[in-house]
């Protein structure tokens, strides 16, 4: 396969040729070579390189921990002790960041139905509220988990479209599929690896639910050999990010395509 110019491969791995002479000087990325006029040409496989260091950079990791790997990528020793101990601490760290926020997020769920519950249910007893409540919330009665009634609130609290839709029969091609989500400036951004037709479906009627919404931008769906991305813009696009988390985790329904 034949080298690459700094604006093909910037093209090719969708960055500034500006970044792409920023991780050079980081020494994150080499050119295999120059052409007789002095322009940069990187092999191939500086494509793969540059998403590798894209990946890493939206986990979390330091330009400093990147080098790291792609050190020991060429040397092929990346499963040694100092990346494992490098990717093994990144990942604490965000278990941490999350254990707070799941926490935050649970008990800030139950405040907000008790509060609805006692504001709909004045004259109920103590005793009888708080059977109710917790029925609703851990999912005893058939309202669903905490999480989901949550996210229910807020699609229909945001004057999401997809609040006013029955959205079971809708998400179910959906339910149980891996994805993975990252933040792009003011955008989410979905992938779901997979080129089933019936998933396509769903994430096309859902954009299409979603187009004139006035809680956020209309959403994009875009086919890549890796799969389908979804993007949402807007102040309350991280609805979707919810409603993709949740989705990977469901149950799948008879019909529906499970996690791959």
């Amino acid at each position: 396969m034949a080298e690459l110019t700094i604006g093909q491969l910037a093209k090719r791995a969708g960055v500034s040729t500006s970044m792409l002479r920023y991780y050079e000087e980081q020494g994150l990325v080499t050119p295999a070579g120059r052409t007789a006029a002095g322009y940069r040409l990187y092999a191939p496989e500086a494509e793969q390189t540059l998403l590798f260091i894209q990946r890493a950079q939206r986990l979390g990791f330091s330009l400093g921990d990147i080098r790291v790997f792609l050190e020991r990528l060429q040397r092929g020793a990346l499963p040694d002790e100092t990346v494992s101990a490098v990717a093994e601490q990144r990942y604490l760290e965000i278990e941490r960041q999350l254990t707070d926020l799941l926490v935050l997020r649970h008990e800030m769920g139950v405040f907000l139905l008790d509060f609805l519950a006692r504001a709909a249910n004045v004259d109920e007893g103590p005793a009888d509220l708080y059977q109710r409540l917790m029925q609703r919330v851990c999912g005893h009665e058939g309202g669903g988990s905490q999480a989901r009634a949550t996210l229910s609130w807020l699609l229909d609290r945001t004057g999401c479209a997809l609040a006013n839709v029955e959205r079971d029969e809708l998400l179910a091609a959906l339910a149980g599929q891996h994805v993975h989500i990252w933040r792009d400036g003011g955008s989410y951004r979905v992938l779901i690896p997979s080129h089933q037709p019936g998933v396509e479906r769903a994430l096309r009627e859902i954009g299409s639910i979603e187009a004139d919404c006035h809680a956020h931008e209309a959403p994009l769906l875009e086919r890549t050999e890796e799969g389908f991305i979804f993007s949402a813009t807007g102040e309350q696009a991280f609805l979707f990010a919810q409603l993709f988390l949740d989705l990977e985790i469901a149950e799948t329904s008879p019909g529906s395509h499970s996690r791959p």
